[in-house]
């Protein structure tokens, strides 16, 4: 009888809903729009915003666009011109790759993004990834430059997204160790270096992207033997590599300065050297406590990628471009530079949302 009296309220409890205010779409807005009168009036300013063109950009977009026609048709309606992408999405994705080969830089992409999403969760980090990943890697390079039965094309004809993602994707990984390694570097008790170090993340980080990447194209071979070239895609690669980890380093820096002092000193307690220490405490702790920042740096690096079409790499905007520059199709730049605006946009909020998730899985807040 007694169990029976105090089970009775916790079933009253478990009848008597929550207020309707609180709770679905309703509860969300009170709490995120409507949470005092600054809020509110500023949601109701953006409501009204939104109401006044939202309307007119879905006429534009979607209700009086055209998607299959040609320049002539697009250019006698009143919407958007989505057909410029849709007529021309092989050379804007591909380049002056070859018509007839384009399956190999599509399957190669395909290798790619399978390799990402299998590596994104922390389980699969093993050594068969590692095996994955450099079977992936030969495959890519395989099936882009050719060989073994296949047609060899030249790196001048690579272009697109495929090269879009071959600069970023392969350059950020390179970029991260290289970063940790100068700022443990910087923080050396050895002076070479430490100045080494020091002068190379303040030269680099007191020029622009662009003028490295001009120095890679331009003044770069005039040092080089006669006769000995390096591909351009390389130079640019490294370009943009060595750019990156210079951020990174003051990144991971600040994030070894964040640490607390009894780390090292438990360390030489256990016995532990300088590597062992890094490597097993200090390190581990540090990268976790710097994943927001280094993840901005290397998605501001993935944008940045786009620059290389000052040194006449046909990434994806310089595809895009070309493409404008066809008398047909000018005059429809802003559904062009809508889609490739898409693009960036879904690998950017991809690498976030993984940074948000990562952290979250590593307890980063505690």
């Amino acid at each position: 009888m007694a169990t029976m009296e105090l089970t009775k309220p916790q079933k009253v409890a478990d009848a008597i809903k929550p207020p309707v205010t609180s709770i679905g779409i309703i509860g969300w807005m009170r709490v995120n729009l409507f949470d005092g009168w600054f809020n509110s009036i500023l949601s109701l300013i953006v409501l009204y915003l939104l109401s006044m063109t939202l309307p007119s950009f879905i006429k534009w977009a979607f209700i009086n666009s055209s998607w299959f026609t040609t320049s002539d048709q697009c250019k006698a309606g009143s919407g958007a011109c989505w057909s410029v992408i849709t007529a021309n999405i092989r050379f804007i994705t591909f380049g002056f790759y070859p018509h007839q080969l384009q399956w190999r830089p599509l399957l190669a992409m395909i290798i790619l993004v399978l390799l990402l999403f299998f590596s994104q969760n922390r389980k699969h980090w093993r050594k068969s990834l590692a095996y994955a990943w450099l079977l992936g890697l030969f495959s890519m390079g395989l099936l882009l430059k050719g060989g073994l039965g296949l047609e060899v094309v030249d790196s001048d004809n690579w272009g697109g997204l495929p090269l879009t993602l071959l600069l970023s994707v392969f350059g950020l990984t390179a970029a991260y160790p290289i970063g940790v390694m100068l700022a443990l570097g910087r923080q050396s008790r050895m002076p070479i270096i430490k100045s080494f170090s020091v002068v190379y993340i303040e030269l680099i980080r007191g020029v622009p992207l662009i003028s490295m990447l001009f120095m890679s194209s331009v003044v770069f071979p005039l040092f080089l033997p006669e006769g000995v070239t390096l591909n351009k895609i390389l130079r640019a690669q490294v370009a943009i590599i060595l750019f990156t980890a210079a951020y990174i380093a003051e990144v991971v820096r600040g994030g070894l300065q964040g640490m607390n002092k009894g780390q090292y000193e438990a360390a030489e307690s256990l016995g532990l050297n300088y590597f062992q220490a890094m490597r097993l405490i200090i390190l581990p702790q540090a990268l976790k406590i710097v994943i927001p920042p280094s993840m901005g740096i290397l998605i501001s690096a993935f944008k940045d990628t786009s620059l290389v079409v000052i040194i006449a790499l046909y990434d994806l905007l310089k595809t895009t471009q070309t493409t404008l520059s066809d008398p047909k199709w000018m005059g429809f730049s802003a559904e062009a530079y809508f889609f490739v605006a898409l693009v960036y946009f879904v690998c950017c909020y991809a690498m976030s949302n993984y940074s948000r998730r990562l952290e979250k899985e590593l307890d980063t807040g505690h």
